[in-house]
């Protein structure tokens, strides 16, 4: 966050400031010693040069890390340097820390990792990890990886919104690089957050994790001493420090703890099989609506996936992309969705687990009906509306049947005639590619049924992608009706 507040100058009505009180933190767990009658891990012989790169973002205490395991190896009479690179971005950008341990200070000849002779990667974040400078320090016969399951996005979302984040291909290179059984993948962020209540210390779990595995060639002792030589939060450290110890002896013990703490499940994961797919916005479409409303949205569906299973058989793609678009398209955030989001009892219990004291919510609107124009730009001015808002929400969610009939005034406006233009319209499309589907046109088929998805943002954002879609429709429709000729082979 920039603290400057200028995102609530966008046009999604999400955007809510809370005054006054204060953030709630996490209740530490009790255990004052979790890692109390767990055994130590053998001694990690130490004959030559040992090098840990430790990898993470800048502001996370990467730089810590490393700083720690150089002065238990410095308590403990060792040879160690320590090198840390920061780039520009020293808080959000990309950190590396090069830490060598050895028997006598005369064996460090560098204190820079060379290409293939780094022993361990603690890898705080795995985008970092998996960047080609750092899996190049690694040799796949020795080396081991402990490294934080937490996808932290990166720049590349904010140039392009439709960028995937590559969370397999990185492991995959990972383990390339370091080998399958020598990566320890853990969630580290989650755990640190549930059960320290700050996942600032996830780093020093992850430290916990590899030293239980025996991956850190100095002791326990000499660790806990630098905690306390850093004079920082020096029981929580320690603390984080015996959680990680225990989930490399015991997962199952800090996975039972944390499901404790957290309770059931408030979001649910993301469904990945068509048939899910499908269900859950079947279910959605009948909170927003009606049920009426959800069966136009599965039968279009239905159809195409019929018509689809016939042309390519085995394949799911067209399916599963008309179910995503026409769904984006059917649940359109007017005021009615606006105000249902907001009363549904899993936003307050959201706040409430996130807030404490005495607060008040602030609501960053421009309903069309009702914003003023910026006289220079000509678009719609948001205004700030107190916590009176809950009240006209409640009312307003009750009328959600209104939708698209004669008594809807909301419904009248240009914005809301365009979403509703724009779903018949696609409805059209999606009969038009089921009827002329090919085997051969399948795949521009789907491209056309991906696209509703780039239709984004609100107010003027949204116009503009509006008119994005309906030029690159226009492209890819013309392909679709008008294949190019196949060259044929010559004789």
């Amino acid at each position: 966050c920039n603290k400057d507040y200028s995102c609530v100058n966008g046009f999604c009505p999400s955007f809510v400031t809370i005054e006054g009180g204060g953030l709630r933190k996490a209740a530490p767990h009790a255990a004052e010693n979790p890692a109390e009658g767990i055994p130590l891990p053998p001694e990690h012989p130490l004959q030559h040069p040992y090098r840990i790169l430790i990898t993470g973002i800048g502001g996370t205490g990467v730089v810590t890390i490393g700083a720690l395991i150089s002065m238990a190896a410095h308590l403990e009479e060792k040879g160690v340097s320590v090198l840390d690179q920061a780039g520009l971005a020293q808080k959000g950008g990309a950190v590396t820390s090069h830490v060598h341990i050895a028997p006598k200070p005369e064996d460090i000849n560098a204190v820079r990792i060379p290409a293939g002779r780094a022993d361990l990667l603690i890898g705080c974040d795995m985008v970092v990890s998996g960047s080609y400078d750092s899996l190049a320090k690694f040799d796949v016969n020795v080396a081991h990886a402990v490294i934080n399951a937490h996808p932290s996005p990166t720049m590349d979302f904010t140039l392009n919104p439709d960028a995937p984040f590559p969370v397999q291909d990185t492991l995959d290179h990972i383990r390339e690089a370091i080998g399958e059984d020598a990566c320890s993948l853990i969630e580290a962020s989650d755990i640190a957050t549930t059960l320290m209540g700050d996942s600032i210390l996830t780093n020093l779990l992850m430290l916990g994790f590899a030293f239980q595995k025996g991956l850190v060639p100095v002791s326990e002792e000499a660790l806990l001493k630098a905690i306390e030589l850093n004079g920082v939060a020096i029981d929580s450290n320690k603390k984080a420090f015996g959680w990680g110890r225990v989930l490399a002896h015991d997962p199952e013990r800090v996975r039972k703890e944390v499901e404790e703490l957290k309770g059931p499940a408030t979001i649910e994961p993301p469904a990945t099989d068509i048939d899910e797919i499908i269900k859950k916005r079947i279910g959605f479409l009948t909170d927003y609506q009606n049920a009426r409303y959800a069966k136009r949205f599965s039968g279009r569906v239905a159809t195409i996936r019929i018509r689809e299973s016939e042309v390519t058989p085995g394949q799911t793609s067209l399916t599963e992309a008309v179910a995503r678009s026409l769904f984006k398209l059917m649940a359109y955030k007017d005021e009615y969705e606006v105000a249902r989001l907001y009363t549904e009892p899993r936003f307050m219990e959201k706040v409430e687990r996130m807030m404490e004291g005495d607060y008040q919510l602030k609501f960053h609107l421009a309903p069309p009906l009702f914003a003023k124009r910026d006289p220079d730009t000509g678009h719609l001015k948001k205004k700030q509306y107190g916590p009176s808002m809950m009240k006209a929400f409640n009312m307003l969610a009750k009328f959600k049947g209104l939708r698209g009939t004669p008594l809807d005034i909301f419904g009248y406006q240009a914005d809301r005639k365009e979403e509703r233009s724009l779903v018949k319209e696609f409805e059209v499309l999606v009969d038009e590619l089921g009827s002329n589907l090919t085997a051969e046109n399948h795949v521009i088929a789907v491209a056309i049924a991906e696209l509703p998805m780039k239709i984004r943002g609100y107010g003027h954002i949204k116009d503009r992608a509006i008119k994005a879609y309906r030029a690159e429709l226009e492209d890819l429709l013309a392909n679709f009706r008008n294949p190019a000729p196949q060259a044929q082979a010559a004789e």
